[in-house]
């Protein structure tokens, strides 16, 4: 049986969760996607309790465009943020999707152990670390010179 200070901590997640949830999908609706038609959204939960949302962003020359998890981050860090706890991405996808590899090790430069989930708007989840997704990533530790 959990303790009171347990059964609070998971109400409080699943509140953050919710909350990150609907910023996302808000995210999402503003995505810019003529080309593909996949909207992403993505909210990004920052160590001082903020969140920041992004949306992918496509250009007609496709190296150009952006994904919603690296516009939040780059958000974020213009805000004075630097360390994320958490990312809910949101999509309309039939199964939930995790970020792509460039994303991931965008991430990981600021957020190694994150909590990613995935929401679709059928209602499906899924939930991972980013040490799950991208193990044995390249950080700034692997750039150490000793």
């Amino acid at each position: 049986m959990a303790d009171d200070s347990t059964v609070v901590e998971a109400l409080h997640e699943d509140r953050t969760f919710t909350v990150l949830r609907e910023r996302a999908f808000s995210a999402m609706e503003r995505a810019y996607a003529p080309y593909s038609g996949f909207l992403v959204g993505a909210a990004l939960l920052a160590s001082d309790g903020s969140i920041t949302e992004g949306c992918n962003v496509e250009n007609a020359s496709f190296p150009a465009g952006l994904c919603a998890e690296r516009a939040a981050v780059a958000a974020a860090v213009a805000r004075g943020n630097r360390a994320f706890e958490a990312i809910v991405v949101a999509t309309e996808a039939g199964e939930p999707t995790p970020p792509c590899g460039i994303c991931r090790q965008v991430l990981e430069e600021f957020a190694p152990h994150a909590v990613v989930l995935s929401a679709t708007r059928a209602g499906r989840d899924a939930r991972w670390t980013l040490d799950e997704l991208l193990p044995h990533a390249f950080s700034p530790h692997s750039m150490d010179r000793r």
